[in-house]
């Protein structure tokens, strides 16, 4: 019988037992009182009290570094109306607690002016915090794409993990994780913009293919300034990517030349090849790659 590879879960449901969590949520939902005050309580293992906010300390491990401030209204708003349904995990930190899950809730509750927060007490190593951090914002309010690659990174670089190690853990394919961390080789510029939404992943992963990045930028400009769709821009990388190869015994096209070939094959959107004369640089032809009808009707229509 094949052995089921164990995982961690998403959400609370990866830090508590079911029947644990069926508790918590019957007492939340339905009977309020049953919160314990703070006090021997908060020494016990998963026990749910009420702790003060001023003595909760924010997660060093946690990922997200932006936070919606429309949701946090709409969170605070319902805080003020109906409670906090669902327990923060915290972990003690001599007299205070520090977070381990649940920061919109306590963010939102602090701008609910709630004096206290419902609270889980869990031991928990500095591995774990950062493992349930992952988790509950890769699973349950998405990072943006550069705020999940720096979190990987962050986990490998710190428990000095490989990219399948980390993959096993967080119960993700190791090629997520890979493609996800190569995003933060793009120029600071192309990540930025990647986290604010200017580039989906398919374009940063496509841009990735190229190496230069003053080119990286400028098709990434293009993309903004064209809406050019993930497809499109992957030809063009492709066809920028498709340098002719120096034939043997035949003199290396200046650096001048290739700069041209470069620049009108991103203008014109197809291959552009320069051969000049041998004895004179002055004379020469410009090839103009198309790949069927349209592709030409589309160069023509630039040519005009």
């Amino acid at each position: 019988m094949n052995e089921v590879k164990k995982r961690l879960g998403r959400g609370l449901d990866s830090l508590l037992s079911s029947t644990r969590i069926q508790e918590i949520e019957n007492a939340s939902a339905y009977n309020k009182t049953t919160y314990e005050p703070i006090g021997d309580a908060a020494s016990r293992f998963d026990a749910v009290i009420e702790l003060p906010v001023g003595k909760v300390t924010s997660n060093p491990h946690q990922p997200r570094k932006k936070w919606n401030e429309t949701e946090l209204m709409e969170l605070s708003e319902s805080i003020k109306a109906n409670g906090i349904i669902q327990p923060i995990l915290v972990r003690p930190m001599g007299a205070n607690y520090q977070l381990i899950a649940g920061e919109r809730r306590l963010r939102a509750a602090i701008q609910a002016q709630k004096n206290t927060i419902p609270a889980i007490v869990r031991h928990a190593s500095e591995e774990q915090m950062l493992e349930w951090a992952l988790i509950e914002n890769i699973h349950r309010a998405d990072l943006n794409a550069i705020e999940r690659a720096r979190a990987y990174k962050s986990y490998v670089a710190t428990f000095s993990l490989s990219q399948q190690e980390v993959a096993q853990r967080l119960g993700e394919d190791r090629s997520t994780i890979a493609n996800y961390m190569r995003l933060l080789e793009l120029p600071p510029e192309l990540q930025q913009m990647v986290a604010d939404g200017s580039l989906s992943m398919g374009h940063a992963r496509a841009l990735l293919g190229i190496k230069e990045p003053a080119r990286q930028k400028e098709l990434a400009a293009q993309v903004r300034e064209k809406n050019l769709s993930v497809r499109k821009l992957e030809r063009l990388v492709q066809i920028l990517q498709q340098a002719p190869a120096p034939s043997s015994g035949k003199p290396q096209k200046s650096p001048h030349i290739q700069e041209l070939e470069h620049d009108m094959t991103r203008i014109l959107g197809t291959r552009v090849t320069i051969h000049t004369a041998r004895r004179t640089a002055h004379r020469g032809k410009i090839i103009i790659e198309f790949y069927n009808l349209d592709d030409f009707d589309r160069i023509r229509e630039k040519l005009q």
